[in-house]
């Protein structure tokens, strides 16, 4: 999957050091020029429907799974690869010196209708809530966050896609 941005979320850290990897898998899903996302309704930002790939899991098999606990909807198939994020975050633990989180974004359709979100205890504490938006409102939306004191941890990732998404992928 081509690279499409490394994004290093802290200064000092030795990104060739010891590593923590972790990768994720994220749905870029289109209605004409608005995306399905999962807004904050605690934070007021939103982010493409996704998160990590468990051991022995898929691509695919991730998304379908990550696309029924935070929107209550079925992955019918991926369309495209779109590209990957490499962010460099510094670690929770000590005897690492870096974690590194690729996240591996895909254009997914999905079947129409909804269901029931089976959030985790953080995201029900987030407010995750499936949305339909238009393109350029998320990407306003999303860097209005950019000054507060505390802007979510992916904000920066997810406008990054985001434009990427309006000067590449959307005509």
């Amino acid at each position: 999957m081509q690279l499409l941005a490394e994004i290093h979320r802290a200064e000092g850290m030795d990104i060739h050091g010891r590593a923590m990897y972790r990768e994720a898998v994220r749905a870029i899903i289109f209605r004409g020029r608005e995306l399905l996302m999962v807004y904050s309704s605690n934070g007021g930002d939103y982010k493409f429907p996704g998160g990590g790939v468990d051991q022995g899991e898929s691509h695919e098999q991730a998304l379908a799974r990550e696309i029924d606990e935070e929107c209550g909807m079925s992955l019918l198939h991926i369309e495209a690869e779109i590209g990957s994020v490499l962010e460099y975050i510094p670690p929770s633990k000590p005897e690492y010196d870096v974690f590194k989180m690729t996240s591996c974004y895909y254009q997914c359709e999905i079947q129409d209708g909804s269901g029931v979100q089976k959030l985790d205890d953080y995201e029900q504490n987030l407010g995750f809530v499936p949305v339909w938006i238009d393109l350029d409102q998320v990407i306003q939306a999303n860097k209005s966050l950019l000054n507060i004191a505390e802007p979510p941890e992916w904000l920066h990732r997810e406008i990054f896609v985001l434009e990427y998404l309006k000067q590449n992928i959307v005509k």
